[in-house]
């Protein structure tokens, strides 16, 4: 249903603006199965965090991690159920962890420099992690995903290292480790994904 309502929009988008060429319409179209596909898992989480007591902390933990899960992308379950515990877990679970964890200074800084690392290897390696379902295909439109991706993650943990908030910089630390973690290729098989890109491109060669 979601894929027909992005396909829908981004055929009027087209109409609107021929000047689009089918490699932008795909970019279009991931960019709205993101927007639209989150919406009703995102109320279903807030409920659900509603009921935990971390509603208000859910939705910082979302808007947080929002800007790099765009660029760097990440695996979709392929069922309605599945999404849902998904979501919960990334949003509502890192904020459940972010408000009961107290980190030393001496444990966030060294927490905080081995994510930076891990998350610089796992992006140079699969961001902008694509699925089959949305490929990303153009070589210019990956890099600057890519570079994005480096950018946000970087930017996002120095401020969890220099702010003066403890809880917040736990939601950042353990939701882009989350965030990181679901572009990686055991992940993918994981839950029996495949990076867009390689299926076709393989499939042109």
């Amino acid at each position: 249903m979601i894929d027909k309502i992005c396909m829908f929009l981004t055929n009027k988008i087209r109409k609107e603006m021929p000047e689009i060429d089918d490699e932008r319409a795909e970019i279009i179209n991931y960019g709205l199965q993101n927007i639209i596909g989150e919406i009703p898992k995102i109320f279903i989480m807030l409920g659900i965090a509603y009921i935990l007591g971390v509603f208000r902390l859910s939705l910082i933990t979302f808007l947080i991690i929002l800007p790099y899960r765009t660029f760097s992308g990440g695996f979709h379950l392929k069922t309605h159920i599945g999404c849902i515990l998904s979501t919960t877990t990334v949003y509502a679970g890192t904020a459940l962890l972010a408000k009961n964890i107290v980190l030393s200074d001496i444990t966030k800084t060294i927490c905080i420099i081995s994510i930076w690392i891990f998350g610089i290897i796992m992006i140079k390696l699969y961001a902008p992690a694509d699925t089959e379902n949305v490929p990303i295909l153009r070589k210019k439109d990956r890099k600057q995903k890519q570079i994005l991706s480096y950018i946000i993650f970087t930017i996002a943990l120095i401020i969890a290292l220099v702010i003066n908030n403890q809880v917040i910089s736990n939601v950042i630390i353990i939701g882009y480790l989350m965030q990181t973690c679901m572009i990686t290729r055991i992940a993918y098989k994981i839950t029996k994904n495949r990076y867009g890109h390689e299926v076709y491109n393989t499939s042109a060669t």
